[in-house]
């Protein structure tokens, strides 16, 4: 099993924070099921606001190496990227197999 976690902070010019979080949230969370090989994802939204902290993280995982290859170019998954990149201003990622 392949696990995939992406940390994004988010920018403060794209608008509210709270708001892009959620939007956020929604979108990708709305993936379940709809991606072959996706197991599982969610999307938390940090609650501390310490400056260390990131704003939004991903949790995901899939059956393979390959699912996951899939997942970044499935079309539900390219129709959220857009807003992702238009909300954030730092991404950090971590895939690792268990």
């Amino acid at each position: 099993m392949i696990k995939h976690i992406v940390m994004w902070r988010l920018n403060e010019e794209a608008g509210d924070k709270a708001d892009n979080a959620l939007r956020l949230k929604r979108r990708l969370e709305g993936l379940n099921g709809k991606i072959p090989g996706l197991l599982r994802l969610e999307v938390g939204i940090d609650f501390s606001r310490e400056s260390e902290s990131s704003d939004v993280v991903l949790y995901s995982e899939f059956e393979s190496r390959q699912a996951l290859d899939a997942y970044q170019i499935h079309p539900a998954h390219a129709e959220v990227v857009p807003l992702v990149k238009a909300v954030r201003m730092e991404r950090r990622v971590v895939d690792y197999e268990v």
